[in-house]
């Protein structure tokens, strides 16, 4: 079976910590599910694959793992307010799969993903004093892009990343709506710190 650990919309950050413990702790990982996305050793088609998937599922007959719910839209229009309820119960957006296509592992034109905004990483470089509701603690990171080019980054942190907030060095996920003429990113908003990629000194 082909899926992923996911702990609920919103809380990618309590399965990251879940799995990287040292010592498992029973409640957290009784708190995580395990969704099941495709069959690749099926042989048939992902439309083949599907009722096979969701059969070996509720055979299985476990609440912690569970099939991905999958559905048909029929128009464009149909898979954009599809969309637009996926990203306001807090989904990041969709995965579009092809019926016909048979089982090929990574991302490809037979499976892609849909979103409402881009998102990518960039490194903290320093870290900005609060003021009025904030004073006192973390305003807004100073992050770096790859390309060298540098901002502020302030939307999206909730009051206990400002009280504990990302350190220098690591690498954070961001979400924007495209770009300024100097290709600093516009509406940028924290998403998530980084975890598996290793922080710069």
């Amino acid at each position: 079976m082909d899926g992923e650990l996911w702990a609920g919309r919103g809380r990618f950050s309590h399965a990251q910590s879940t799995v990287r413990q040292q010592q498992p702790e029973d409640a957290a990982w009784r708190e995580m599910r395990f969704m099941v996305f495709d069959l690749p050793a099926h042989g048939g088609t992902f439309d083949q694959r599907l009722p096979a998937l969701n059969k070996l599922v509720e055979a299985l007959d476990h609440a912690w793992v569970q099939a991905v719910p999958q559905q048909r839209v029929a128009s464009d229009a149909a898979l954009q307010k599809l969309l637009l309820r996926t990203v306001r119960a807090g989904g990041e957006g969709l995965m579009l799969h092809r019926g016909a296509s048979m089982y090929r592992a990574g991302r490809s034109d037979d499976l892609i993903k849909v979103k409402t905004h881009e998102d990518t990483e960039a490194r903290v470089v320093a870290h900005l004093p609060g003021q009025g509701r904030h004073a006192g603690r973390l305003g807004a990171l100073v992050v770096e892009m790859p390309s060298g080019q540098r901002f502020r980054l302030g939307a999206g942190l909730t009051d206990a990343e400002r009280d504990h907030p990302p350190p220098v060095g690591s690498w954070v996920t961001y979400r924007f709506r495209g770009t300024h003429d100097s290709g600093v990113p516009r509406f940028a908003s924290f998403v998530r710190v980084r975890e598996d990629m290793p922080p710069v000194r």
